[in-house]
């Protein structure tokens, strides 16, 4: 249960914003270009260069701090990206930096592990209700690669049940067959079904009995260019019983969601229990350390799995770990998270709607998405954010958005104000858009 919401202060007349210029950012690329392949790959990389309008975005960062950062000239934003989910604190939080500090000062890569590791297991299988044992690595697709592993190590089968619209990380498995680079062989024994079809779960685990190792998914649909899908009432229960039926490892990817919602775990919020789970963006504050959390029954399977990284067993990134999770179990992180981010897509919503859009926030409140209805094409919507961003809102066209803990009530209004004045421009623009 959260707290009451303190009401969304009015949308007064905003001074207009100067939209920001990038032109270090642009020299900087061009320095990029000849020694990086893409210049700058990813999110912000030449194949997403259709869907994020990169002239209206800086490129490349200076400094950041709590809730905001700046870029190379100097511009300041409120990030709702966080990272893409890293930041859950806040950036440069004092304690995780103390933590990551005193560690640093005694060991971190060593020829052996510190025992600051089973500092941080111990930890997660008190916090984590589905956690009897962890398993650290530096990347969500470590963990994600780790659990599909486990599941074939364990029932000795192939195949795995992906839902409709996944995500699970960069690994080939878990990427599609027109994709540069993948193989058939790579995801010949890749099974997909909608999210919240029970029926066609269902159909599939008969269909190939015997053959199915795990099913792999999110704990709500949290994709990109789609709304966000929360799970219908049941759903996550009729699921358990189908894997128990079929002998199917119920595998979590909590990489994205994880702590945001519930710190023992994304199942745990949704009331039903993983095999294995999958945690990274918010276990560190921005530290580089994932974990692939288990039953018990799971454990010899995993033990017997040759599976390690040169710096997988780094101590500072433990001790930072330690710290985010202690932080965030004083300040009840996830209900602030919600109440925030409540806070914030019902104002946006409002300010769209002053405008006459029609602006859809999906997803938990914690973890939202949005998208202008008012076009299909997408581009009305694009050229919204872009608005929002040169004036210090840094949002993304087509991904969720994430909230930390670092974040208040005023930059929330400030957020509104700043998307308020992004939708009248976008309107002036488009007077006839209905």
């Amino acid at each position: 249960m959260t707290e009451a919401l303190a009401p969304v202060k009015p949308i007064e007349p905003l001074t207009p914003i100067t939209p920001y210029e990038y032109p270090l950012s642009r020299a900087a690329f061009a320095r990029a270009t000849k020694v990086i392949p893409s210049g700058i790959y990813g999110h912000q990389g030449p194949s997403e260069g259709c869907y994020i309008p990169q002239a209206s975005f800086p490129l490349f960062s200076s400094r950041a701090e709590g809730t905001r950062f700046w870029d190379v000239d100097g511009n300041e934003y409120i990030d709702y990206m966080c990272g893409y989910g890293p930041n859950v604190l806040g950036y440069g939080d004092d304690e995780v930096h103390a933590a990551a500090r005193t560690q640093a000062e005694l060991e971190d890569v060593v020829s052996i592990p510190s025992t600051i590791m089973v500092d941080l297991a111990e930890l997660l299988v008190e916090t984590v209700a589905s956690a009897d044992w962890a398993f650290f690595a530096k990347n969500g697709g470590d963990t994600t690669t780790l659990a599909i592993m486990t599941a074939r190590a364990a029932t000795r089968r192939k195949k795995i049940v992906f839902v409709k619209g996944y995500y699970h990380g960069v690994a080939p498995w878990s990427q599609k067959l027109d994709y540069p680079g993948v193989l058939e062989e790579d995801v010949a024994n890749n099974l997909t079904i909608p999210f919240n079809d029970i029926e066609a779960l269902r159909r599939t685990l008969e269909q190939h009995a015997g053959q199915i190792a795990g099913l792999i998914a999110q704990p709500y649909m949290h994709g990109n260019f789609v709304d966000n899908a929360l799970p219908a009432e049941g759903y996550w229960q009729a699921v358990r019983r189908l894997c128990d039926e079929h002998g199917v490892v119920l595998i979590v990817d909590d990489v994205r969601a994880g702590f945001r919602l519930d710190l023992a775990g994304s199942d745990h919020y949704y009331g039903f229990s993983a095999d294995l789970i999958c945690f990274c963006k918010a276990l560190a504050n921005g530290y580089n350390v994932s974990a692939l959390c288990g039953r018990d029954f799971l454990k010899d399977a995993v033990s017997s799995i040759t599976y390690t990284g040169s710096y997988w067993m780094s101590a500072v990134p433990f001790a930072a770990a330690i710290a985010t999770i202690t932080k965030l179990h004083r300040i009840d992180a996830p209900a602030q998270f919600a109440r925030l981010g409540t806070r914030l897509t019902t104002g946006l919503i409002t300010a769209a709607r002053n405008e006459a859009f029609t602006l859809v926030s999906s997803g938990e409140p914690a973890l939202f998405y949005l998208r202008l209805a008012d076009d299909d094409s997408l581009m009305l919507h694009q050229e919204w954010v872009a608005e929002c961003v040169q004036r210090g809102v840094f949002i993304t066209s087509h991904h969720n958005h994430f909230i930390n803990a670092a974040l208040t009530e005023t930059d929330v209004d400030m957020t509104i104000d700043i998307a308020s004045q992004a939708f009248s421009i976008v309107r002036k623009r488009h007077p006839l858009w209905s």
